[in-house]
C-alpha cells in the first residue's frame, strides 16, 4: 500500500514522523510520501504549494494521511476528486492527536478501517460517520473492497445501500461459497438463481436476470497468451475479446495477462496491457518449465521458446492456481485461461 502523508505545521509534522517512523518499522507492505509545507519547518518544506504537492501524488496513493484540520484537507483535494471507485482513502488526523476522521472513499477505499487502525496507535478517537457503520448495517461497496470485488454499478450499489437503511432484506446469489456469518438483512443463496439484487459472477449474466441485478465480479482470472512477432495491439484485443465471450466471462474478471520472457518487449502485447491498465508477467521458460499441470504441446513452439506450450503454463504459473481453459488460436494468437485461489467471506 502507497501512503501520502501532508502536514502543514510543526505539531502535524511531529504526528506524521511518528506514524512513518512506526509503519517503517512494523509494516513492509506500507510505503509512505510525506510532504511538510510550514513557515517555521524550511528546511523540510517542499517547493512550491501543499496541493500541487498533493496533486502529484493523489492518483498514485492508495491513502492519504492528513494531519491538519478537514477543512484545510478537502480544500487541498477538492480539485483532484473523480470517483470513490478510483480516488484514494482520504484520512485526517488532528494536530493534537485525539480525532482520526475519514473524509473520502470510507468504504471502496479503505478511509474507515485505515482511520480505525491509526486511532489505535495513538490513542485517538476514530470518527466514522458513514450511514451503514452508524447503524451497524451491511455495507456492499465495503464487502467488495475486502473481497477484491469488481462493482459493475455504482448507481445500483447505492440503491441498494438505500434500501437496507430503509429496512428492507436484500437477495443475494453467489457462484463461490461464501464463508462467515451472514448479515440478517443479506438472504443469501448459492449458485444463480435469477431473482438476486445482488450476484457474485465473473460471468456475463444477460438474459439470467429479470430484475436489474448489481453484479460483484472477482477478478481472479489470468490470461496466458502467445503470438507471432509484431502481432498489433488490435490482434491481441480480438482474440481475447473473442475467447472471453465464447467462455461467457467479463473482461472485469481478468487480473493479469501471462507470457513467456521472450515477449516482454512485445509492442502489441504491452500497448494492449497498457490500454486495459491491466499487468503483463512474463517469466523465464524454466520456471514455465516447472508448472503443474496437464498442457498441450507442441515441438515448433518448444524449438523456439523452449517449452511445449507458453500460453497455458503462463497462465497457470501466473495465477498459482489451475487450468480451466486450454489453448485456442486466433489468427496466430494463442489463448489460455487460468483461475487464481480466492475466497469470499462476509
Amino acid at each position: 500500500m502507497k501512503v501520502l502523508m501532508a502536514a502543514c505545521s510543526r505539531q502535524g509534522y511531529e504526528w506524521m514522523k511518528r506514524l512513518d517512523a512506526e509503519w517503517k518499522a512494523e509494516e513492509d507492505t506500507v510505503t509512505t510520501v510525506c510532504l511538510t509545507k510550514c513557515k517555521s519547518l524550511p528546511d523540510i518544506s517542499i517547493q512550491g504549494s501543499l496541493s500541487d504537492g498533493i496533486g502529484e501524488w493523489f492518483g498514485k496513493a492508495d491513502a492519504v494521511v492528513f494531519f491538519c484540520a478537514v477543512g484545510i484537507a478537502v480544500r487541498m483535494i477538492a480539485p483532484y476528486l473523480h470517483h470513490k471507485s478510483v480516488d484514494p482513502a482520504v484520512v485526517v488526523m488532528d494536530e493534537t492527536g485525539k480525532f482520526c476522521i475519514p473524509i473520502l472513499s470510507g468504504h471502496m477505499g479503505g478511509a474507515n478501517e485505515l482511520a480505525e487502525r491509526i486511532a489505535v496507535r495513538f490513542g485517538a478517537v476514530p470518527v466514522i460517520t458513514t450511514a451503514t457503520d452508524r447503524e451497524n448495517k451491511f455495507s456492499v461497496d465495503d464487502f467488495a473492497r475486502k473481497n477484491k470485488l469488481t462493482v459493475a454499478s455504482w448507481e445500483l450499489a447505492k440503491e441498494i445501500s438505500a434500501d437496507i437503511l430503509e429496512g428492507r432484506n436484500i437477495k443475494m446469489d453467489s457462484e463461490y461459497l461464501v464463508e462467515g456469518e451472514c448479515p440478517e438483512e443479506v438472504l443469501l443463496s448459492e449458485g444463480l438463481t435469477g431473482k438476486g439484487r445482488i450476484c457474485i459472477s465473473p460471468h456475463i449474466l444477460t438474459g439470467r436476470y429479470t430484475e436489474r441485478v448489481l453484479q460483484l465480479i472477482p477478478k481472479w482470472y489470468v490470461i496466458g497468451i502467445g503470438c507471432r512477432k509484431d502481432t498489433t495491439k488490435e490482434q491481441i484485443a480480438a482474440a481475447v475479446e473473442t475467447f472471453l465471450a465464447e467462455e461467457g466471462i467479463l473482461f472485469e474478471a481478468v487480473e493479469s495477462l501471462a507470457s513467456i520472457d521472450l515477449k516482454k518487449e512485445e509492442k502489441g502485447l504491452l500497448d494492449f496491457c497498457r490500454e486495459k491498465e491491466m499487468p503483463f508477467l512474463t517469466y523465464p521458460a524454466k520456471v514455465l518449465q516447472r508448472a503443474e499441470g496437464d498442457f498441450s504441446e507442441s515441438a515448433f513452439v518448444k524449438q523456439v521458446t523452449g517449452v511445449p506450450c507458453v500460453c497455458e503454463r503462463s497462465a497457470v504459473t501466473a495465477a498459482q492456481g489451475k487450468l480451466l481453459c486450454r489453448k485456442r488460436i486466433y489468427d496466430g494468437v494463442t489463448v489460455a485461461l487460468a483461475a487464481k485461489k480466492g475466497s469470499i467471506t462476509f
